[in-house]
């Protein structure tokens, strides 16, 4: 037991925590972004309402959103105690870098745009999961379900927030663009033929949700939701 968990405790151990649970959160960011796009369907947030009525009912996903947190505060520990471990060994600067030669510049700044993100869930969780789950939404569309649609049409009056969530969407664009490819790669997922097409997916993937996310507080505070 006590080598399975210093196993775990290791720098490849932290990598592989790192990609399980990565993985885990890009699946949730699938699933995510799709129930959150059938506010573009334009209906006075009828369709989207239902949707979040089965997801906020359904004894399976509760009991996933148990895994999701738990997966989000391993991702993030994990991701911090790399990060230190990094520095730690090479606690000395070179006088001259240049790591863009090995490196994009997003690789090497995953801990900062991870930051970005965890402060974003902060004020993402506090606007919409805790009043969804616990203060409870105040009022209900004409199907009688809970109208988290009139809630988020009210949150992205601020000009503030909307700028926020798209300033958060663009770190996780970054964020995914090394943490996709990554992911596969800490799990050992590599091959000539499918390592290329998963680093395209990966490309396309990130661009497409991020962009997705952005567009609804956008869309929301222009008007073109309603």
């Amino acid at each position: 037991m006590a080598s399975f968990g210093n196993a775990f405790s290791s720098s490849i151990g932290k990598k592989l925590i790192m990609g399980i649970t990565g993985l885990f959160l890009i699946s949730f960011l699938l699933v995510h972004c799709f129930l959150n796009s059938l506010i573009f369907v334009n209906d006075g947030g009828l369709t989207y309402n239902m949707g979040a009525h089965f997801m906020g009912t359904n004894w399976i996903i509760r009991a996933m959103e148990v895994v999701l947190f738990a997966g989000l505060i391993a991702h993030a520990v994990q991701g911090y105690r790399l990060l230190v471990l990094n520095r730690a060994a090479r606690p000395e600067r070179y006088a001259v870098t240049n790591g863009a030669a090995n490196s994009k510049w997003y690789s090497r700044s995953m801990g900062l745009l991870g930051t970005l993100l965890l402060v974003f869930l902060i004020v993402h969780i506090s606007k919409f999961w805790v009043m969804s789950r616990f203060t409870g939404i105040p009022t209900v569309d004409a199907n009688g379900h809970h109208d988290l649609f009139a809630v988020m049409v009210e949150t992205f009056k601020n000009p503030f927030l909307v700028v926020l969530y798209v300033l958060a969407m663009i770190s996780l664009a970054y964020h995914l663009l090394h943490g996709f490819a990554s992911a596969f790669q800490t799990l050992g997922w590599n091959h000539k033929k499918y390592t290329p097409i998963i680093k395209s997916v990966g490309v396309w993937f990130s661009i497409l949700i991020s962009l997705i996310f952005a567009a609804m507080p956008v869309a929301m505070y222009l008007g073109l939701i309603k």
